[in-house]
C-alpha cells in the first residue's frame, strides 16, 4: 500500500473554534471530530468507521424528529398535509446544504489535501451530510436537549422566511402538469461520470414534448435541477 507523502498529511481542523462559533459544547469532543471527518479521510484499517457516515445515519433521524416537533409547536393550527409540505422542504438535502453553507461548515471538514483542492468540501451533498452528522454527534453527546437549540438556531431563518414552504422543483413540476390534466414527467439518466466519492450525474426530464437537463452530485439532485430548468423554460416562454 502506498504511503502518503508528507505534504498529503491530513491536518486537524480547529474544531474548538468551530464549536465556539456555533455555540456548541461537547463533553466528548471526539464526536465533533468524527462528524467533520469525510470518508475520504477515514482510516481504511478501521473500515472507515471513524468517518461521519454513521453519525449522518442517526443525525437524519434526529433532524426528522426535532423538525416535526418544532413544526407542530410553531404551527398549531395547520393540518397534517400542510405540515408535511413544510417538513419536506425543510429536511430536503438542498435545504440542508444551504444551512451548512450558511454555517460555513466546509472549512472545518477533514479531507485529504488533494481532495480539498478538488473542491470536495464545497460540494452540497458533502455539506448536507456533515450537517446531519453534526446533529447526530450532538444527540449522542447530550441527547435531544443538546441538538434541539442548535437546530432551531440554524433553521430559524428558513422557518420564518415564508408563510408557505417552497416546494421542491420536482413536486412543482408534477403539480403544474397535473393541474392541466397532462401526463407526468419522465426522467432518464443521460450520463454518470467522476470517481465514486465525487460523482456527477446528468439527468433529462421530458414533459409536454419538451426536454430539459440538470446536473448534480446525486441522481436526485440532478432530477431536481432538470425539473427547475424545465419550469424556468416554460416561464420564459
Amino acid at each position: 500500500m502506498a504511503r502518503n507523502r508528507p505534504e498529503e498529511t491530513i491536518a486537524p481542523p480547529d474544531l474548538d473554534a468551530l464549536a465556539e462559533r456555533l455555540g456548541l459544547r461537547f463533553a466528548r469532543p471526539e464526536l465533533l471530530l468524527q462528524a467533520m471527518t469525510h470518508r475520504s479521510a477515514a482510516d481504511p484499517r478501521r473500515g472507515q468507521l471513524d468517518s461521519n457516515e454513521r453519525l449522518e445515519f442517526i443525525g437524519d433521524r434526529v433532524l426528522g424528529l426535532l423538525m416535526a416537533e418544532w413544526l407542530i409547536e410553531r404551527f398549531p393550527e395547520e393540518r397534517e398535509g400542510a405540515l408535511g409540505r413544510r417538513f419536506g422542504a425543510l429536511v430536503a438535502w438542498d435545504t440542508l446544504a444551504s444551512v451548512a453553507e450558511a454555517l460555513d461548515l466546509g472549512p472545518a471538514l477533514v479531507v485529504p489535501p488533494g481532495e480539498g483542492r478538488t473542491g470536495l468540501t464545497a460540494r452540497r451533498n458533502v455539506l448536507a451530510d456533515a450537517l446531519e452528522a453534526l446533529l447526530g454527534a450532538l444527540y449522542l453527546d447530550g441527547g435531544l436537549d443538546a441538538a434541539r437549540p442548535f437546530l432551531r438556531r440554524a433553521f430559524a431563518p428558513l422557518l420564518e422566511a415564508e408563510s408557505r414552504p417552497h416546494a421542491p422543483a420536482k413536486s412543482r413540476l408534477q403539480e403544474w402538469l397535473q393541474g392541466r390534466g397532462l401526463a407526468l414527467p419522465e426522467y432518464r439518466t443521460v450520463s454518470t461520470s467522476g470517481p465514486a466519492h465525487q460523482p456527477v450525474f446528468v439527468v433529462a426530464v421530458s414533459a409536454m414534448g419538451r426536454e430539459a437537463e440538470g446536473v448534480g452530485d446525486t441522481r436526485r439532485a440532478a432530477e431536481q435541477a432538470a425539473a427547475e430548468a424545465w419550469l424556468a423554460e416554460v416561464e420564459r416562454r
